[in-house]
């Protein structure tokens, strides 16, 4: 049984191999053979940082696919129900066709880091990292199948949902600031030293992305005692999948999510976009994904700040709402996808596609406005950052109207088909839809939405308190005009739109939207652009306008940023350079479609 779900899973895989999807495939699996050369790198010049980075790659096998809607389904226990299997031997089959991808690969390829440390420790140390890598390999994917399984079958509520974003969007934040209290608990110093604490070394050894670790650095009997041990944790993690396996098999026979009761309450507000935005604010509200999705921009957003503030650094805490409205756009910018195919309904209403559009950018800002600006007003008073409330007060109303007319323009343009809410199978935080794609838009979003507020940071560069105005103009400019390019849009292209959900992309290239589409490049112009689309981010945001902020403000603290590091004479030039390069990538990665497409 294991072979056919092996050889069903390679099947899917390259059917699915075409277009956009095979180029985010190729790019990923590039980077991530580019971090398992850096993990083997690590275990050769800095063993004693070894267990930080495989519990690097825990972290991604936990949150990668519960942030992407619970990963890759193609094989679902609900398709397999009917065997006549034990749920045991079912479970052991679909556990060994999740190992037929590129991802266990890549993640084989950077455990190799356990032989290559446990040659230091003899022909033994040797062969312990080679069961080692086997058994670490087999530990994370158990890990990760069952985390998405405890979420699958237990956020099946409102409260649930919101509980669960709230745990990912906190563990987000500590992926990217959680070194502040380590090293305001001394070990950061320590570690970038090369000798942690011992609670910090015997913590990460204790995660099961450090159990090789420890078997490869301790004696023979204890090493066979601690490679025993991983075996029985990963059949009793096989058992507990399986028993979730067949709950949630069961839960969707019965009918999955209970019905909702009471009676559907009148929308105080007046205007052609009324009804639209009355069901989205219930959408809002019952939406598991909607709910889970906004849950991770919110605690994104207050976790982040807040770690700095262990190092005493408040300087981004005024900031908040501003991440949470940059965060909740990126988590909206499918909106169209998550509904499926209900958009028929909008285009068997003649003239109905501008009061869809307004009344979405509505329940939108109804939504994600109060709880920003809540945030930026209590952090900006609590951080005692006076300088910081013209850019707050400016920045704001630009950045929500920038994202409200954002979130819609790319959700007509830029669409990627979902299953519709209703046909969910057992995972209530699965969409469906192809994970880079909706990567790469929550990507653009939050490099988009920051970009329609830059006139604003001008012109509070120039005059301070002139950003509000220009911020209050800005955004109800950015808001009404991509608005009405997203409804014309939806006018025009409706039917398209409404095929694309319906059917999927087309095996052949589509050129309805009148240009020259990613999949109709050739493979190497596809592969560059996806891959200056994935880095130019670094050192334009984090490299580049960062540091010259700090350098604006008068911020002495280099933190992580290489400009701030060097000699005084070479920082401003270093900004600049990164600058420059991050637009040139993005520069590269627009303007070769458009020239392909002009020579066409």
């Amino acid at each position: 049984m294991a072979h056919v779900m092996i050889r069903m899973r390679l099947a899917v895989l390259r059917h699915s191999m075409r277009g956009d999807r095979a180029t985010t495939l190729v790019s990923g699996v590039l980077v991530g053979l580019l971090l398992a050369v850096g993990t083997i790198v690590v275990a050769v010049l800095w063993p004693e940082l070894l267990p930080l980075t495989l519990a690097g790659w825990l972290t991604g096998w936990i949150f990668g696919p519960v942030l992407s809607g619970g990963g890759d389904e193609s094989l679902r226990p609900e398709y397999f129900a009917m065997i006549p299997a034990t749920p045991r031997r079912r479970a052991a089959a679909l556990l060994a066709g999740a190992f037929a991808g590129p991802a266990p690969a890549v993640t084989f390829a950077a455990l190799l880091s356990l032989p290559v440390h446990g040659w230091r420790f003899g022909p033994l140390g040797l062969l312990a990292g080679v069961f080692a890598a086997v058994l670490t390999l087999v530990t994370l994917v158990v890990v990760s199948r069952v985390v998405v399984a405890l979420l699958a079958l237990f956020v099946r509520s409102r409260a649930a949902a919101a509980a669960a974003g709230l745990v990912m969007g906190s563990a987000l934040a500590l992926c990217g600031n959680g070194w502040a209290p380590a090293v305001a608990l001394g070990a950061g110093g320590s570690l970038s030293a090369g000798g942690g604490p011992s609670w910090v070394d015997g913590l990460l050894k204790a995660l099961p992305s450090g159990w090789g670790v420890a078997a490869v650095e301790s004696s023979w009997p204890v090493a066979l005692g601690i490679l025993a041990a991983n075996g029985a944790a990963v059949a009793l993690l096989l058992s507990a999948w399986a028993a979730l396996l067949s709950r949630r098999v069961t839960s969707v026979a019965r009918g999955g999510v209970p019905a909702r009761r009471g009676r559907p309450r009148p929308f105080p507000l007046v205007g052609g976009a009324r009804a639209v935005a009355a069901k989205e604010l219930r959408a809002w509200w019952r939406d598991l994904v909607r709910i889970q999705l906004l849950s991770i921009a919110l605690s994104y957003a207050l976790v982040f700040p807040l770690l700095l503030v262990t190092l005493d650094v408040w300087i981004m805490v005024p900031f908040t709402g501003l991440i949470a409205a940059v965060m909740a756009a990126g988590a909206s910018a499918n909106m169209y996808g998550t509904d499926g195919t209900a958009l028929w309904l909008t285009l068997m209403t003649p003239g109905a596609e501008r009061a869809d559009v307004r009344g979405r950018q509505l329940a939108w800002l109804l939504v994600v406005g109060p709880p920003a600006v809540l945030l930026s007003l209590v952090g900006t008073a609590v951080s005692g950052q006076g300088w910081a409330w013209p850019w707050v007060l400016g920045l704001l109303p630009a950045v929500l109207g920038g994202a409200a007319g954002l979130i819609v323009l790319v959700a007509v343009t830029s669409l990627v088909p979902g299953t519709d809410p209703h046909k969910r199978g057992g995972n209530p935080l699965s969409t469906g839809a192809d994970e880079g794609a909706e990567t790469g838009l929550m990507w653009l979003m939050l490099v988009a939405v920051p970009a329609t507020a830059l006139p604003v940071a001008g012109a509070i560069l120039l005059q301070p308190w002139a950003g509000l105005p220009v911020g209050l103009a800005g955004g109800a400019l950015s808001a009404w005009g991509l608005g009405r390019l997203a409804h014309l849009k939806l006018a025009s292209a409706g039917p398209e739109l409404l095929n694309l959900m319906k059917h999927g992309p087309a095996p052949t290239p589509t050129r309805y939207q009148g240009r020259l589409a990613t999949s109709d490049l050739p493979f190497k112009h596809r592969a560059a652009v996806t891959f200056c689309y994935s880095v130019a981010w670094l050192p334009l945001f984090p490299q580049g306008l960062v540091p010259m902020a700090f350098k604006i403000i008068g911020v002495r603290d280099p933190v992580w940023f290489l400009a701030l590091h060097l000699p005084e004479v070479w920082q401003w030039p270093t900004i600049a350079f990164m600058i420059a390069l991050g637009l040139l990538l993005y520069g590269y990665a627009v303007m070769i479609p458009l020239r392909l497409n002009s020579a066409s």
